[in-house]
């Protein structure tokens, strides 16, 4: 293979944060829960590795898609603010929503 990737545990955590983003976020949508940032989570979780894969096949020779996506963000590549500006969302969004719940269990008692 003439590209390198990302060790297989980094591509399962990157997918479970993925599908566990998604996951709550449809489920809040389901709830009626943080409705406008749960659809935008939505959103992300669907659209950013898309972009990410798209964007990564013209890659150069051993790069791996992290350096890759370093390299461009240096250059400013739109594509590669984008992903890191929505993961950044994302994490915000499942900390947000695990402090929410948090809220929600303490005043039920």
């Amino acid at each position: 293979m003439y590209w390198e990737t990302l060790p297989s545990w980094v591509w399962v955590f990157y997918y479970l944060f993925l599908f566990l983003t998604l996951g709550i976020g449809i489920s809040n949508v389901i709830r009626k829960r943080m409705l406008g940032l749960s659809i935008i989570a939505i959103v992300l979780t669907t659209t950013v590795p898309i972009i990410s894969m798209l964007n990564s096949i013209g890659r150069a020779k051993g790069m791996n898609e992290f350096e890759h996506l370093v390299a461009q963000l240096q250059q400013g590549s739109i594509w590669s603010i984008y992903a890191v500006l929505s993961f950044l969302y994302i994490a915000v969004f499942l900390i947000k929503n695990k402090m929410n719940n948090r809220v929600s269990k303490s005043q039920k008692l």
